[in-house]
């Protein structure tokens, strides 16, 4: 499934990887955020902080008429306040996929399946 935009140029189609790809990127670059976990815990191991490259396993993208919605599934650090950090996440994701695919999300919702301390 792909995201369809249409330009005075003709059509582009996003695939749903691409902007599960930009979201992670997003979201990880954001203070508080130690990486982005599966959505499927149970078949992929509890918590687990995935890589750069399956940033698509931790993020739903969903077309429900014409409005885009993202899901995201977050592992956080301790001692931070989680509800600033999810609302930071929101932003970014919104303002990265904006900027650079010139995609209007709907809604980004954040699911935190961990909270973990870092190692100095």
């Amino acid at each position: 499934m792909s995201i369809e935009m249409k330009t005075k140029f003709g059509q582009i189609d996003i695939s749903n990887e691409v902007i599960a790809t930009i979201a992670g990127g997003a979201a990880v670059d954001c203070y508080g955020i130690i990486g982005m976990a599966s959505k499927n815990q149970l078949k992929d191991g509890l918590t687990e902080i995935l890589r750069r490259e399956n940033f698509t396993r931790g993020v739903i993208v969903r077309q429900e008429n014409e409005e885009v919605h993202i899901d995201m599934y977050i592992i956080v650090s301790y001692g931070t306040k989680i509800s600033e950090v999810a609302h930071n996440v929101q932003s970014k994701v919104k303002y990265t996929l904006d900027k650079t695919v010139g995609l209007a999300v709907d809604s980004v919702n954040i699911f935190v399946q961990g909270v973990r301390v870092i190692n100095p």
